[in-house]
């Protein structure tokens, strides 16, 4: 896993065995969470095409659905792998935060 790109306070961007992963980090009120998903060939095909901007929507609009809540109809519910890539994101900051790289 490694720290491809990020946007301060919104997202980072990960690769891990030739796929992408967005971690977008959602705040509402007093309730902060980082969400992450792996990016589908189609959210790939336009970061390639639009680059980090689109990155910056993708994760405005997972920010937005609050797809944590029991309730919420966010598209993105079910697509979280937050928990299942912790350790490897965890090092993978901890090696991109490093001074000596």
């Amino acid at each position: 896993m490694l720290v491809i790109d990020h946007e301060p306070h919104s997202w980072f961007l990960f690769e891990h065995e030739e796929k992408l992963f967005l971690d977008a980090n959602c705040s509402h009120s007093f309730l902060g969470y980082s969400f992450m998903i792996e990016l589908h060939e189609d959210e790939c095909s336009k970061y390639r095409q639009y680059g980090r901007g689109y990155l910056t929507e993708l994760a405005q609009s997972i920010h937005n659905s609050v797809p944590i809540l029991k309730d919420s109809k966010s598209i993105y519910k079910g697509r979280d792998v937050t928990q299942h890539y912790l350790g490897l994101t965890q090092s993978a900051l901890q090696a991109w935060k490093s001074p000596n790289k």
